[in-house]
C-alpha cells in the first residue's frame, strides 16, 4: 500500500518537473523548444525529431536541422510558438536568442510557478485521501487492526511530506532559475 503511495507520488513529482523544465527562465533549456510541432512532410514532427538542440550560453539555443529544407519550416513553426523569441536562419542551423526577461515577465512566470505547485500539491493530497479511505476501509472491514491503522497512516503522512519538501525544493531551484 505504501509502496503503490510512493510510486504514484514519484509520478506527480516527475509531471512536475516536467511541466517547470518547460517555462522558460533566465537561461536557455532545450525543453523550450524541443516539443514544438512542425508540419513536415504531412506529418506533425516534434523539433527534436528533427535536428540537434544544443544550448549556447548565455541565451541562444541553437538547433541544426538534420534535412536543409526543413530548417525554414522549424524556424516558422518557432516563430508561431508562443515564446515571443526571435530566431534567424543560418543554412541549417537556426539561432533562437531568448531576451533577458522584464521585471512584469518575472512575475508572471512566478506566479505560475507557484500555481504549478500548488496543483502538485493537491495531486499528493489527494493520493493520500485515497489511501486513508482504502486504509479505513480495511479497518472497517476488520482487515487490519488499529495499531496497523495508525502505523500505515503515519506512513504516508511521511511520504506526503517528504514529497511536499521535494516539491518546495524543486520550486526553489525554479525562481532562483527565473531571477538569473
Amino acid at each position: 500500500m505504501v509502496n503503490n503511495l510512493e510510486q504514484k507520488i514519484k509520478q506527480v513529482l516527475d509531471y512536475f518537473k516536467d511541466q517547470l523544465s518547460s517555462i522558460r527562465g533566465g537561461r536557455p533549456n532545450a525543453k523550450l523548444v524541443e516539443d514544438i510541432s512542425v508540419e513536415y512532410f504531412g506529418q506533425k514532427l516534434p523539433i527534436k525529431q528533427l535536428g540537434s538542440i544544443n544550448i549556447v550560453p548565455p541565451r541562444e539555443i541553437q538547433i541544426s536541422v538534420w534535412d536543409k529544407n526543413a530548417a525554414s519550416v522549424v524556424l516558422k513553426a518557432i516563430e508561431a510558438s508562443n515564446l515571443n523569441v526571435g530566431a534567424n536562419l543560418d543554412g541549417n542551423v537556426i539561432r533562437v536568442n531568448l531576451p533577458p526577461l522584464s521585471g512584469e515577465r518575472r512575475q508572471e512566470l512566478m506566479k505560475l510557478v507557484k500555481r504549478e505547485t500548488e496543483e502538485a500539491k493537491i495531486k499528493v493530497r489527494g493520493l493520500r485521501d485515497e489511501e486513508n479511505k482504502e486504509i479505513n476501509r480495511q479497518f472497517e472491514s476488520k482487515e487490519i487492526g488499529e495499531d496497523e491503522k495508525f502505523k500505515l497512516k503515519e506512513k504516508i503522512q511521511e511520504g506526503v511530506d517528504k514529497a511536499n519538501r521535494e516539491i518546495e525544493k524543486i520550486l526553489e531551484g525554479k525562481i532562483r532559475e527565473i531571477e538569473e
